[in-house]
């Protein structure tokens, strides 16, 4: 069993910032990647940003020079360090990864609410 728990989202006025952790704990053999999308309310769910193993990234145009991502592989943990926050950031962000336990899967936290508002 494999869990992922994210934390760190909120209230933000608009440039505001915001620090967001997603922790994955249970039987874990390694981590291949690990990443945050994001869904605002009646729109599909897309990719925010991912980082692998050996630390490559892959980063969202949108959100290109304003977020980023990185990882404690020893913590089994990603953040998303989110700057310059605009009102069209505003969504549910979900942490996922992909992981080996008796197989390689991939799993969804259940999200952190960024809400980016005067």
């Amino acid at each position: 069993q494999v869990q992922l728990v994210e934390s760190g989202g909120g209230l933000v006025q608009p440039g505001g910032s915001l620090r967001l952790s997603c922790v994955a704990s249970g039987s874990i053999v390694s981590i291949y990647v690990m990443g945050w999308y994001r869904q605002a309310p009646g729109k599909q769910r897309e990719l925010v940003a991912t980082i692998t193993s050996n630390a490559n990234t892959n980063i969202a145009d949108s959100v290109k020079g304003r977020f980023t991502i990185s990882r404690d592989s020893a913590k089994n943990t990603v953040y998303l360090q989110v700057t310059s926050l605009k009102p069209e950031d505003t969504a549910l962000y979900y942490c996922y990864a992909e992981i080996l336990t008796t197989g390689r899967y991939g799993y969804w936290g259940q999200g952190t609410q960024v809400t980016v508002s005067s």
